[in-house]
């Protein structure tokens, strides 16, 4: 997916890859890499966990709208957790 990022990205269109294998996607220099604590098949999250599946996506979003990220860009995706007192 990298090669393929970069590609893209040659073309003008902003693109970020979500990765489950940083060993091997730093070698391969995505322009926007947000690494993701999950397994392979799983890169926005467990099945039917909207919330950190919609936070995945929003990060990637984040990561891709801000126009002042210098190229390549490498970020680890973290859940925020909730602190609540019951």
């Amino acid at each position: 997916m990298s090669l393929v990022a970069a590609a893209i990205e040659q073309r003008g269109i902003v693109t970020v890859v979500l990765s489950v294998l940083p060993e091997v996607s730093h070698r391969l220099t995505a322009p926007r890499t947000l690494v993701v604590p999950f397994g392979l098949g799983t890169p926005v999250g467990p099945a039917h966990d909207r919330d950190t599946q919609a936070a995945v996506v929003a990060a990637a979003l984040a990561l891709a709208a801000d126009p002042l990220v210098p190229v390549p860009v490498w970020r680890t995706w973290a859940p925020i957790s909730s602190a609540r007192e019951d």
